[in-house]
């Protein structure tokens, strides 16, 4: 099997664009076994890059991410999110801690705040500078953050400097980042992580489209939607799955090239944004 394709990170490190997600995870201690098991099936797959947060069942998330990489620390690159009221230096700290013990490792490659919230962005980036002195942290990034949330950042001094990454809801019917969001990260070489990339009922809608191009790949609709999410440099999608089949689904989805001819029939019934729009989150 051909190795994923890998974006790089400010500060030339590469990841893989096709990564693993874990919302809802961790919340039936009657799943845990077959969600370590996908997580570590996609490990093996190359899916090398594993998100989570702390509000993921409660932290539960976090655990299973834990048992899933024990012994393979050195293969992953875990990311987790921490809430916006633990974004002060000090509940950073703290929290950062806390999800340090339940995924039992020493460091976490990569720290996002889950959305904004009323702590000031200067305290915030104070706190990643902490944790980043301290060796807590490897990378620091932002979650739905939109382009006016990234201009105040870029005006702090060494704000988006630190920050290598912006996660946020993008897919095939939620795509509105393509018209200013995507574009600005790309320019600053910092690329997007797409959480729900294939959104919920998403293969309802226009299926026949997304079936027809799949026919011509020997694809799956899931697989056609994914290949659209990471069909450009820049952008990492994070797909959720339970079983070590749907990982396979997934990770079969990083070897498709899409044709000018598929991007254009998708594009007809997911049309791209004509103009600005809000950013969306879940």
């Amino acid at each position: 099997m051909p190795r994923i394709r890998s974006t790089t990170l400010p500060g030339g490190e590469t990841v893989p664009v096709l990564g693993q997600g874990t919302w809802r995870m961790g919340e039936d201690p009657n799943k845990r076994k077959d969600e370590v098991a996908a997580l570590r099936a996609g490990i093996e797959l190359g899916m090398t890059l594993i998100d989570t947060a702390e509000m993921y069942a409660d932290g539960g998330a976090e655990r299973v991410v834990g048992e899933a990489i024990a012994g393979r620390r050195d293969q992953v690159f875990v990311v987790t999110k921490f809430y916006p009221q633990n974004a002060t230096r000090e509940r950073m700290a703290a929290a950062c801690d806390r999800s340090l013990r339940r995924l039992n490792i020493e460091q976490i490659d990569l720290y996002l705040l889950h959305w904004r919230g009323e702590v000031p962005l200067k305290a915030t980036l104070a706190g990643f500078d902490d944790l980043l002195g301290a060796r807590k942290i490897r990378y620091a990034g932002v979650s739905n953050f939109d382009v006016d949330d990234m201009e105040e950042l870029a005006r702090l001094k060494g704000g988006v400097e630190r920050i290598v990454t912006n996660q946020v809801l993008y897919n095939l019917e939620r795509r509105g980042i393509d018209w200013d969001l995507l574009p600005w990260m790309r320019k600053r070489h910092r690329p997007i992580i797409a959480y729900s990339p294939v959104e919920e009922g998403l293969l309802a809608h226009a299926q026949h489209v997304l079936k027809r191009v799949a026919e011509r790949h020997d694809a799956t609709p899931v697989q056609i939607a994914l290949a659209w999410v990471v069909r450009e440099d820049g952008v990492i999608a994070i797909p959720k799955a339970a079983d070590p089949k749907h990982v396979r689904e997934n990770r079969g989805a990083a070897d498709i090239k899409l044709t000018k001819r598929d991007l254009e029939e998708l594009d007809e019934s997911f049309p791209p944004p004509e103009g600005k729009k809000p950013l969306e989150m879940r």
